[in-house]
């Protein structure tokens, strides 16, 4: 047997060992490539660099208006969409501030809505069931009167994080009465020229207490 034949073999074994130690390394020289149709492709080129895209959670103050939900975190967006936060407080209700300081050291996204009038009044009951303030509802929950320890019982079953996860350019929403604020409708006088009635004066609470809560 002549030397071409016994080299043969020979060759054909250092071609499939150079192969397979080549293989490793085409294997790290591709890339995969997801295109902004959402096409997979393989290359052996590296994709060119561009910036690195937002989350569609973390959207900024600019592109939504202050205070909306769209400018949260995506993780505290969705906690807050199902159990929205909202907190009825008054004036003069030292709870309230307790309350409403828990709520912002936590960086709980809430909705403040302001018992004043006698109208506040009534709407907080037929919402409460009870004229006593702070009232919270966090989802469906409804917890009346402050408490550190239920609230933040209730925050924790909600899924709130323990600590503050707002952007630092959140802005809270202001904080609006309970009953809208309605324009007085003006009066037509009688075509016979008869005086106008007299409208029934409602007992109104004191001055010092125009709601008529309990704190």
């Amino acid at each position: 047997m002549n030397a071409a034949a016994h080299s043969a073999p020979r060759l054909l074994t250092l071609a499939v060992l150079a192969s397979v130690l080549a293989a490793p390394v085409l294997a790290q020289g591709v890339y995969r490539i997801v295109g902004p149709d959402g096409k997979v492709t393989f290359s052996d080129q590296p994709p060119p660099s561009t910036a690195p895209q937002r989350p569609a959670g973390n959207s900024t103050a600019s592109a939504s208006p202050a205070g909306s939900n769209a400018q949260l975190p995506y993780e505290l967006r969705q906690v807050s969409n199902r159990f929205p936060v909202t907190l009825y407080t008054s004036r003069e209700c030292a709870p309230c501030n307790s309350g409403r300081n828990l709520l912002n050291a936590r960086g709980i996204p809430y909705s403040e809505k302001t018992v004043e009038t006698p109208q506040d009044g009534e709407a907080l009951k037929r919402v409460s069931g009870e004229s006593s303030l702070p009232f919270l509802t966090i989802g469906s929950q409804q917890i009346k009167g402050y408490s550190d320890g239920e609230w933040t019982q209730f925050l924790d079953a909600a899924g709130y994080p323990k600590q503050s996860a707002l952007p630092t350019n959140y802005r809270r929403p202001t904080a609006t009465p309970l009953v809208a604020v309605r324009p007085d409708t003006p009066t037509t006088p009688s075509s016979a020229g008869a005086p106008p009635a007299q409208a029934e004066v409602p007992v109104t609470p004191s001055p010092q207490n125009p709601a008529g809560i309990r704190f």
